[in-house]
């Protein structure tokens, strides 16, 4: 019946509240296929490599294009601190955006079917995880306690369950695995089929391998800890940008009481990318994170440092002084670390001093 409730489409969440943050190099057509879950909301492109190159966006999409040029002029020489021909560069997005959670996700992937053949909406997926607690001091046997059919188990302490601000939603991906250069080229054949209905919590004090293909988090909370190094061009290093965001945002998180989910959504990253020019940009960070690990295993905050701005500081002095030993790539990233927040402050003033909640 016209005009009756069912022809009323519901609002979609947050709406107003996310940006879509997209790196690229190349046209985005692969936006058609996310259409129905992205084309509510505003998206922000970083445009990699060559700036004179006109990216194609599909008609319909509220969005904002950035390229080399463009950062150049925004953060003048500051802009030093964003990487140039490679994904890393995705961060400047963060840093622009005015919105409170962040999704970010990669130009091949596509939307994936879960078992019963249904498309995933990860957005959806992701703003549920962000908006429920998480459980980082005490694991749920049963995963996520807040997903609909799952409860805390017996013996989980009851004051425990109201859980805390969930900072980090990272998801997964179907057919292509995140796999670094040495395990592809020993499992070129391997896809990942395995779908698991599950999100859990990552343990206070655990670190973990995060993948900024398919990642949402809380700006407002964290997003001056989601710097993605000095990678790319003229860097001895690369695919590692996700990495040490993720190490640092983890520990920064521990710190700061907020909670880091992984699981759910899944998408479909679609291409492989050549293991041999992967382990040219890996090789160094492969022998490298044998060191960088124990470090963020190690690493404590002071009592003082009350904001993310103020951790990541105490981080960049500590990656300069026991990091600087491994290479000198760490003294440079360190400054670039300090670099970022002095760049994220002046883009984002009302930030600089805001206490944890």
């Amino acid at each position: 019946m016209a005009g009756s409730p069912a022809t009323v489409k519901p609002t979609p969440i947050l709406k107003d509240e996310l940006d879509i943050v997209i790196p690229t190099i190349r046209n985005l057509d692969f936006l058609e296929m996310w259409r129905p879950f992205f084309q509510p909301y505003h998206l922000i492109i970083v445009q990699d490599g060559d700036p004179s190159k006109t990216i194609k966006v599909p008609e319909g999409f509220d969005y904002e294009l950035y390229n080399r040029n463009d950062i150049n002029r925004i953060l003048g020489p500051k802009a030093s601190c964003i990487s140039f021909k490679d994904s890393a560069c995705r961060c400047f997005g963060f840093m622009v955006s005015k919105k409170k959670y962040i999704y970010t996700i990669d130009d091949d992937c596509f939307v994936a079917k879960d078992p019963t053949g249904q498309q995933i909406n990860a957005l959806e997926q992701h703003i549920k995880n962000l908006l429920s607690p998480s459980t980082p001091h005490f694991f749920n046997t049963l995963y996520d306690p807040y997903r609909e059919g799952a409860d805390f188990v017996r013996g989980y302490p009851f004051s425990l369950r109201e859980g805390v601000s969930t900072a980090i939603s990272h998801g997964l991906w179907m057919n292509i695995p995140d796999y670094d250069a040495p395990t592809q080229l020993v499992k070129p054949l391997e896809r990942n089929t395995r779908y698991v209905d599950a999100v859990m919590t990552i343990p206070k004090g655990t670190l973990f391998p995060m993948c900024g293909m398919n990642l949402a988090f809380n700006r407002e909370l964290v997003g001056p800890a989601l710097y993605f190094g000095l990678m790319g061009d003229g860097q001895p290093i690369g695919r590692y940008d996700d990495m040490w965001a993720g190490w640092c945002v983890k520990v920064i998180c521990d710190h700061m009481g907020w909670g880091v989910k992984t699981g759910l959504p899944y998408i479909w990253h679609s291409k492989a990318s050549n293991p041999f020019v992967n382990l040219k940009k890996e090789y160094k960070g492969i022998f490298w994170q044998e060191e960088i690990i124990p470090f963020f295993q190690s690493v404590k905050m002071s009592k003082e440092a009350t904001t993310v701005q103020k951790c990541y500081i105490e981080l960049s002095k500590e990656v300069k002084e026991k990091l600087g030993k491994v290479d000198p790539y760490f003294d440079k990233l360190a400054d670039a670390m300090v670099t970022w927040i002095e760049a994220w402050d002046e883009l984002n003033p009302s930030s600089a001093e805001k206490p944890a909640k």
